[in-house]
């Protein structure tokens, strides 16, 4: 009898081991999910979204992996991102933190801001009103804001907001450099990112996790908990479960 029980604890712990295993594969290799924990890139991500980010899009890095292991320096099977992609990546200032923003800017790109718009290449990048009658969250406040529909030099399309109160206007120029990139928050005055040099900067090719592409999971924490069923018409935001990204 004592040796079936220590025969079904082992199997049990072979089973679990496994489990582990394949996950970290899967979360390492292919896709990782990840939560949205702030209003910094609204309006495409809202907080409290649960998204899955692929693993393999640009490649691996040490970053790609638990705990960013020394395995190797450079990134294997390493791929071009492109401008507009929605980037994870660890933060320069610590290699921990994961951060997710918009890439704006290649390796050898100049970015300046100039009365409000951004300048790509010393060139105006395309953008059109998409609403002038716009509120975005920012930690706990809220801000009215002007949308825009901006388009990169690829043709990349997205939603931009700036406040019509206090928005960044002028900028110094910012130089890429090389095996590096430049990236910024959809919410752009609620945005911690490639513009605050000593925090995030530019971001190391060796940095990239990975490319979002879909949105499984959302709920509002605002209107509440999801352990709140009774309140899910409210909170849960089902007609953002499933949505690609772009």
């Amino acid at each position: 009898m004592k040796k079936n029980i220590f025969n079904s604890i082992i199997d049990n712990v072979k089973t679990i081991f496994y489990a582990l295993v394949i996950a970290v594969i899967i979360r390492s290799l292919f896709f990782q999910p990840f939560y949205i924990p702030s209003s910094s890139m609204e309006p495409t991500l809202l907080i409290g979204d649960r998204i899955f980010v692929s693993k393999y899009t640009y490649g691996y890095s040490k970053h790609s992996f638990p705990f960013s292991p020394p395995l190797f320096k450079k990134r294997l099977f390493d791929k071009t991102p492109n401008y507009g992609d929605l980037v994870v990546f660890k933060t320069p200032a610590d290699n921990r933190t994961d951060y997710i923003k918009r890439l704006i800017g290649m390796p050898g790109d100049t970015i300046q801001f100039q009365k409000g718009n951004l300048i790509l290449n010393n060139k105006l990048m395309s953008r059109t009103v998409m609403s002038t009658e716009y509120k975005i969250r920012c930690g706990s406040s809220t801000f009215d804001v002007n949308a825009y529909k901006e388009i990169l030099p690829n043709g990349k399309q997205y939603i931009a907001v700036y406040k019509k109160l206090g928005t960044m206007q002028n900028t110094d120029v910012y130089k890429v450099p090389q095996n590096h990139y430049f990236f910024l928050g959809d919410n752009r005055d609620c945005s911690k990112d490639s513009r605050y040099l000593s925090s995030v900067g530019y971001v190391s090719n060796e940095n990239l996790v990975g490319n979002a592409k879909i949105i499984f999971f959302s709920n509002d924490t605002v209107s509440g908990s999801i352990l709140k069923f009774w309140n899910w018409d409210q909170s849960m935001r089902f007609g953002r479960f499933f949505n690609i990204l772009k």
